[in-house]
């Protein structure tokens, strides 16, 4: 894939407009049932106490939905001093370029974005799901490790496959909180672009889920700290 020059701002207050203006071309509607190939995509950047210095390694991982196996894995490694500050809230700016780069390298375009990171469950309405999905015209989900913004409507049951809504500031729900495996801490799934809020949590719950992470997104979070650990020996 050889996609459109990703937009870099030059503060927060020009990030904040592409935000809003990118959050407007965002469709929360479709049913990804049919999706083959899926990108499954993950990061590791440098620590929390240097993460503006070092190198920042993102992973593709194309997982064939109907053989159930990985096809390719493809990697970037960048240096992180020369991407978008370290900024809660902007972080799609930071890290897009790397997944952008990761996806441009696989063989074949994926037809599905699965993103280690929010959707719509945002405080602007674009995480990093949402910005790839938007920039690619591509559906994406985005499936999160820890909450950021929104609460959940009720208790989360400890069985696996349960979920409850992701609810917004105004009580409207933007994602699920779901639970894989049966005891395990739940992951926070939305909608990134292309797809329906409730045709994303049952996407999710489609993929085969070993531990905790499905397992695009878990190979692909394994396959990140390889890559990361290989280039800073290198």
């Amino acid at each position: 894939m050889n996609p459109l020059p990703f937009p870099v701002p030059k503060d927060l207050a020009e990030a904040a407009r592409i935000q809003k203006e990118m959050r407007e071309r965002v469709i929360v509607a479709g049913d990804p049932v049919p999706v083959r190939y899926v990108a499954g995509l993950d990061a590791s950047h440098p620590t929390r106490f240097s993460r503006q210095q070092g190198l920042s390694v993102a992973v593709a991982v194309l997982w064939d939905r109907q053989e159930q196996r990985v096809v390719e894995v493809a990697q970037a490694v960048l240096d992180a001093e020369k991407l978008f500050p370290y900024v809660p809230g902007f972080l799609s700016f930071r890290e897009a370029p790397s997944y952008l780069a990761a996806v441009a390298r696989l063989s074949r375009p994926p037809e599905l974005l699965l993103v280690d990171g929010q959707g719509i469950a945002h405080p602007r309405g674009l995480g990093i799901a949402a910005h790839l999905g938007v920039h690619l015209d591509l559906p994406a989900i985005g499936v999160a490790k820890s909450l950021l913004y929104g609460k959940p409507q009720g208790q989360l049951p400890a069985e696996a496959g349960s979920a409850i809504p992701l609810l917004d500031r105004w009580g409207q729900p933007m994602g699920y909180i779901y639970r894989s495996r049966t005891g395990v801490q739940p992951l926070y799934v939305s909608p990134g672009h292309r797809v329906g809020l409730v045709e994303s949590l049952e996407f999710v719950r489609s993929l085969p889920t070993k531990v905790r992470l499905p397992e695009p997104l878990r190979i692909a979070h394994i396959e990140a700290g390889k890559a990361r650990r290989r280039s800073a020996e290198g």
